[in-house]
């Protein structure tokens, strides 16, 4: 990569010497260092739970959750195969991507896996399956995210700041409404049953998604910062509007889920609590882009404090030390080849 490089310039850069962007290397490595299996979580605890501790309510909440997963982590991967691994131009930060991929298949395993234990009539499970199809509160979601895919489906090159505003907005989307609203909102009704004392599987393998997907933000918000660094013209007012509009409309979306996970009367847990935790998630992604808040809306969900979205702007700053696995080899940044 010569000097004047820029991460969203056209072409197909294949030369990791000299690495330009370091920082998606180490993203990298730290991705590789923790890596789990579906096959170490137990769900035998669960399945007793969810027949004889779980009201009817309850056990809606969870096959809504599950059903939302088991699409959601495709639609990621999709987006990150057919729109940014062919645009960003760096082989470090495509390394990271590949590895996002690896994770974005585990998750889809993961919530497989949940769905064919936790719901063993089969055409119950089918209509899970296919909930981006039947199931409303799910499609809508689905659609938001298919209509930001297309966004830049067509786009074969960046060759315009025009076109590169709109691989942004993509990215934005994923980060901050997708991966950063829709997928925490989910995570909060987990970790509300684990605070009742519910589903320690589906809880164990959610707090490895959640560090992943605290990861793939980590890594889409660097993406932007480095952006923003080469060509902050982007970065303008009318960028700021679209990203704050695209923000409410994902709260909206995720609302009308609220209502149909919530719809039972799950005990202990509000459609007005969600709401306000909604807002709350919308506004620590808009001050990860530096932009002001849109709803001043505080955590109201004593449970999520050990998961507190705040704190994952400094995600890459602490030592993840909760499982990681040995990673052999050194790798000096200033070696010209």
């Amino acid at each position: 990569m010569s000097a004047t490089s820029r991460l969203l310039d056209p072409g197909f850069d294949l030369t990791l010497r000299p690495m330009g962007y370091p920082q998606f290397y180490e993203m990298y490595r730290a991705a590789i260092k923790n890596t789990w299996t579906v096959e170490e979580i137990d769900f035998q605890i669960d399945l007793g739970h969810l027949a004889q501790r779980m009201t009817p309510a309850d056990r809606h909440l969870v096959e809504r959750l599950v059903a939302f997963f088991a699409t959601g982590d495709s639609i990621v991967a999709n987006n990150l195969v057919l729109n940014l691994y062919r645009h960003i131009n760096a082989p470090e930060a495509r390394m990271y991507l590949s590895r996002q991929l690896y994770e974005e298949a585990l998750h889809v395993q993961f919530y497989l896996t949940l769905l064919d234990n936790y719901i063993p009539q089969s055409d119950r499970r089918a209509q899970a399956f296919a909930a981006v199809e039947n199931i409303p509160s799910i499609r809508r979601k689905a659609a938001f995210c298919q209509r930001w895919i297309d966004s830049i489906h067509a786009l074969e090159r960046i060759a315009s700041d025009e076109d590169r505003r709109s691989f942004l907005l993509n990215l934005a989307c994923f980060a901050t409404c997708i991966e950063g609203l829709f997928f925490f909102g989910a995570f909060a009704y987990v970790y509300f049953l684990r605070s009742r004392g519910l589903l320690p599987g589906l809880a164990a393998g959610t707090a490895w998604v959640f560090r992943d997907e605290s990861a793939h933000m980590g890594f889409a918000f660097e993406v932007l910062r480095t952006v923003e660094r080469e060509q902050p013209q982007l970065f303008d007012d009318r960028w700021a509007a679209q990203v704050t509009e695209m923000i409410g409309e994902a709260v909206e979306c995720e609302t009308q889920f609220a209502e149909d996970v919530l719809g039972g009367g799950v005990v202990g847990m509000t459609l007005k609590e969600m709401r306000q935790y909604l807002e709350y998630v919308a506004d620590q992604r808009l001050a990860m882009l530096r932009l002001p808040p849109r709803y001043g809306a505080r955590n109201p969900f004593p449970f999520m404090e050990l998961q507190d979205v705040q704190e994952l702007t400094n995600f890459f700053e602490r030592r993840v030390s909760a499982y990681q696995v040995a990673v052999q080899g050194e790798v000096g940044f200033d070696h010209a080849f």
